[in-house]
């Protein structure tokens, strides 16, 4: 199985947006990225994003398909368009299965 490893080259590191602020349209910090799990089933991948809370305190895991961020290349910023700390607090809270 063969891959353009030019163009895998130029992708998203995990490792470079784990820890990063999502915010909204507006700009405004809506959650940060815990993690990333890929689905055994389809092998989507979902960003978990820690929401709520202050300071990394009291805040909540939810799932999101890593399909609706959108990541900036000129900044780094990641934006999840329409998402609200409201919209995404109301969300399942993810757990981890071991």
């Amino acid at each position: 199985i063969g891959v353009d490893v030019k163009t895998v080259a130029q992708g998203y590191r995990t490792s470079q947006l784990t820890g990063k602020e999502v915010v909204n349209s507006q700009n405004e910090e809506i959650g940060t990225i815990d993690d990333f799990v890929i689905a055994r089933d389809d092998h989507q991948p979902f960003a978990v994003l820690e929401v709520g809370g202050f300071l990394g305190l009291g805040g909540h895991l939810i799932a999101i398909p890593f399909e609706s961020l959108e990541v900036e290349d000129a900044s780094g910023k990641i934006v999840l368009a329409g998402g609200t700390k409201e919209s995404l607090e109301k969300l399942p809270e993810f757990e981890y299965e071991s």
